[in-house]
């Protein structure tokens, strides 16, 4: 039911998103979030289970061109530095944020926030810069470290694997320690444990399990079908 829409930012800049209508009784409005790779199946996929359980889910395309089609892979080692590239020069989602607003304005509230890799640093910085959220969920945001000592303007929760060869323990204690009271939940697992590329089964269900449980607290209860 999902399907490929035009959006454009306060300032008039298109991008493309992949929108999900809620397909039950709908909890809420959810901004998706990619990894570096960009709005992958995995990641139209996930929407469209957020959509069987009442959100409305846009992922707006962060670092490509209006024009460019979604990828057909979820991950692509060839093409891996230039897409590193593309988000070093984003400041690792500074300057993607009037994509993420647009894509909040885009739907009724509640609308929360889920972002995985690159996305989850743009989560982190989406919950501390910008305006409409009710509540973030980040998972595995490699520069959110760097980013540590801005505070997050709504209800925030951060998900790290043990095992992360892309993101140090040190950097997940040195957040923890500005922000002693931010729940951040460390898994048995590596990167990308939601995503095929390393996924890890009882880690991704206890992390979304986690996430759902933080909406439906921050208002994504159940309205009219």
């Amino acid at each position: 039911m999902g399907e490929k829409i035009a959006l454009a930012t306060r300032g008039g800049a298109p991008f493309s998103a992949w929108h999900e209508p809620a397909r039950e009784a709908r909890r809420g409005g959810v901004v998706m979030l990619h990894a570096i790779w960009g709005v992958t199946p995995h990641i139209r996929e996930l929407s469209g289970r957020l959509a069987e359980q009442g959100y409305e889910v846009i992922a707006p395309s962060l670092i490509d061109a209006a024009d460019a089609d979604f990828p057909d892979h979820d991950t692509k080692p060839e093409i891996l530095d230039a897409r590193m590239e593309m988000g070093r020069l984003t400041g690792w989602g500074v300057s993607t944020l009037p994509r993420v607003q647009t894509a909040i304005e885009a739907m009724e509230g509640p609308v929360f926030a889920m972002g995985f890799c690159y996305g989850g640093t743009t989560a982190w910085l989406a919950a501390c810069r910008c305006e409409g959220l009710s509540a973030v969920s980040a998972f595995y945001g490699g520069d959110i470290a760097a980013y540590k000592d801005e505070t997050p303007k709504t209800p925030t929760i951060l998900h790290f694997g043990k095992t992360d060869p892309m993101i140090p323990l040190a950097d997940i204690e040195a957040i923890r320690e500005i922000h002693p009271d931010l729940p951040i939940y460390l898994y048995e697992a590596g990167h990308a444990f939601v995503a095929p590329s390393g996924h890890h089964a009882d880690s991704a269900h206890l992390a979304l399990l986690r996430t759902f449980q933080l909406f439906q607290r921050s208002g994504g209860g159940k309205g009219e079908a």
